[in-house]
């Protein structure tokens, strides 16, 4: 596909392989687009509609070759094949033209009153059914050569139609979601299903109203219909629910339905995905997406091969031998897969090298993303094998001597496992690991002999990981609370081993059974227990006199550093002008500093030390009033107290000397 046909002529002169790969069917494509492909019913003549120019194009399958090409005045919106052979069909144009084609040629053109959509062929009656962008279904009758009277419907606008084969019941999908069905003998409506209502299930997500783009029967009672937003509803003709709903989950609507009746499938096609599913179960058989948007799909009669018409010159065949055997003409494909499934290869692209977007940039090549170096592919892009081994070398040039480091890293800690492994001990809390891996030891022992379940480590448990890795979780062996409970646990480890060597005693003598030694050894190991508890409270009450010393001397020490330290005295110089008052005053004066001026300007108008006043012209006249130093204040209270006593003294003399004048003085 990246080739010129320059450069494919080349390399088939040169590449055997190349030279060996099937074309079924010579210049089996369009010039630009492919609408329409169908069959004959002979199985000879496969016939696609495109453009551009618009044109028809007939390919003899007995031959492997085109047979004829025929341009038209517009384009096809859909054809049909009314013979067994392509000597007789119609075309509905884009244009409201009906035009008929002949072996020889064109035939004959009409034109219909509305833009039709698409139309079906009653054999019994030779009339052609037109729906389109009207309430009317047109009838054109091919016998008597004129219209008939049309079908008024319900609907506003018709997209697509279908005549069942075995009983010749009309159907045609609305706009609205609906199917409407007639009977043509009496051209009356016979049933109504609203299939956007049925449409909308708990899984499905839709968006609008769902119309009606696909239509097909299948036998006398099935009929599957697709809608505009990817579903597609399988119907028995005498229920309104549908028996299934399958979901493309595009959102797309649904463009061809195909019905496959040796494995009982359905094949429905959106412009994306082909699907194969079970009609019965909804399963899904397998499903294609092409590399082109598709416009229709056609299987060809009991076979397995599939035919597409794309976004694209060339159509697509696909052969799937489950679906069925190859058709006759081309029989040979049968054999070539039977040789492919006993010699399974994987492609290797040789040339070409797969890389995804993040190896493009640390290879420092996303800038070459839309180029023609890079071929995009899946989720990441083709480049030539040459310019990717000379960007690694540039990107990385020591590559081999780190490949070859690891290789050689790895052979080590091969012949490295075949030693004798030594148990290392964690870095935190080395004693503690040493006593949990001689407990498991032990326990592993006892419970071999007891045919028991090994329990968990706690080194290897994740919950206690980090108490082997953590320096914060060391055991500080000198604590008050390590020292007042290791006489337990010591106790208790001696009592575990106490325990397991009588154990092993016990079943080396095989008196299990017997009662009498059960009760001694019971016995027994309540002397020893009471034993145990009066060692351990003795060990206790010996640590706890030991920590009251310890306690005892740190307070002797703590007194002789106090008495052996003396208070010095500590100078401070005051600068030159200024008066010590006290620290509080420096430290108030140092905070005041830090203020700005209209903070200080503030503070010092709520002390009284501050006046601001307006003046007449509009300015501000402000008033200070010096602080006074703490000599001069003292002085002036000393004054004042002063005065104070000698006003006393006044007042107390005035009034005796009025006394006396008066005689009124006592003794």
């Amino acid at each position: 596909q990246w080739l010129s046909d320059r450069k494919k002529r080349a390399l088939q002169k040169k590449d055997v392989d190349i030279r060996r790969r099937i074309e079924l069917i010579q210049d089996f494509e369009m010039p630009t687009v492919s609408t329409k492909i169908k069959v004959s019913r002979d199985g000879q003549y496969i016939m696609a509609v495109g453009t551009y120019k618009p044109r028809v194009r007939c390919f003899d399958t007995y031959q492997l070759s085109q047979k004829f090409e025929r341009c038209l005045d517009s384009e096809v919106v859909t054809f049909e094949i009314l013979s067994d052979d392509y000597s007789k069909i119609v075309f509905l144009q884009c244009g409201r033209f009906v035009e008929f084609h002949s072996q020889h040629g064109h035939y004959y053109k009409t034109r219909i009153p509305k833009f039709g959509r698409d139309f079906s062929y009653h054999y019994p009656s030779c009339d052609l059914y037109f729906v389109g962008a009207s309430s009317e279904v047109y009838r054109l009758n091919l016998e008597q050569g004129r219209f008939l009277n049309s079908l008024q419907t319900e609907a506003s606008e018709s997209n697509v139609c279908d005549i069942n084969p075995v009983h010749f019941l009309f159907a045609m999908g609305t706009a609205e979601g609906k199917v409407e069905c007639w009977d043509p003998r009496t051209r009356n409506r016979v049933g109504l299903l609203d299939c956007a209502l049925s449409s909308v299930t708990a899984d499905t997500e839709i968006e609008g109203l769902p119309s009606i783009s696909a239509l097909k029967f299948d036998g006398a009672l099935n009929m599957a219909v697709g809608t505009s937003t990817g579903q597609v509803l399988l119907y028995d003709l005498r229920s309104s629910n549908p028996l299934i709903v399958k979901d493309h989950h595009y959102g797309l609507p649904i463009k061809s339905i195909q019905f496959h009746h040796q494995l009982d499938l359905i094949i429905s096609a959106d412009s994306r995905i082909v699907k194969m599913w079970n009609k019965d179960t909804g399963k899904i058989f397998t499903s294609m997406e092409p590399e082109h948007d598709i416009n229709d799909v056609c299987l060809y009669p009991n076979s397995g091969m599939l035919m597409t018409a794309n976004e694209a010159p060339k159509m697509n065949i696909y052969y799937i031998p489950v679906l069925g055997p190859a058709p006759k003409w081309c029989s040979f494909l049968d054999n070539l897969t039977e040789e492919l499934e006993e010699n399974p290869e994987s492609t290797v692209y040789d040339d070409y090298k797969f890389v995804t977007r993040k190896d493009l940039e640390n290879l420092g090549l996303a800038h070459l993303i839309g180029s023609s170096l890079l071929r995009a592919y899946m989720h990441g892009f083709f480049m030539d094998i040459r310019l990717y081994h000379k960007a690694k070398m540039m990107a990385n040039p020591f590559a081999y001597e780190e490949y070859r480091r690891e290789k050689i890293r790895q052979k080590i800690e091969e012949t490295r496992a075949q030693r004798v492994q030594l148990k290392k001990l964690p870095k935190v809390n080395k004693e503690l690991a040493l006593k949990l891996i001689e407990e498991e030891g032990e326990e592993q022992q006892f419970s071999k002999k007891r045919k028991q379940k090994n329990l968990p480590s706690l080194l290897k448990d994740d919950r206690f990981k980090v108490m082997f890795e953590n320096p914060d979780f060391q055991v500080d062996e000198q604590s008050e609370e390590f020292r007042l409970l290791n006489p337990l646990v010591s106790k208790i480890s001696e009592k575990r081993k106490r325990k397991l060597k009588m154990l092993e005693e016990l079943e080396a003598q095989g008196q299990e059974e017997e009662e009498e030694p059960e009760g001694k050894a019971s016995d027994a190991e309540s002397s020893e227990s009471s034993d145990d508890e009066k060692g351990w409270v003795e060990e206790v009450r010996k640590q706890r006199k030991l920590l009251r010393q310890e306690e005892k001397l740190k307070r002797q020490e703590r007194l002789k550093e106090d008495q052996q330290t003396l208070l010095k005295p500590q100078f401070f110089e005051i600068k030159e002008g200024e008066e010590f008052r006290s620290f509080k005053d420096s430290a108030k004066k140092q905070k005041l500093m830090k203020k700005t001026l209209e903070d200080r300007l503030k503070l010092e108008e709520k002390l009284g030390t501050l006046n601001v006043s307006d003046t007449t012209v509009g300015s501000k006249q402000a008033t200070f009033k010096l602080k006074k130093s703490e000599q001069q204040r003292k002085q002036q209270e000393a004054e004042k107290r002063h005065r104070q006593e000698r006003k006393t003294l006044r007042r107390s003399a005035s009034h005796l000397k009025s006394r006396r004048g008066r005689g009124q003085l006592f003794h």
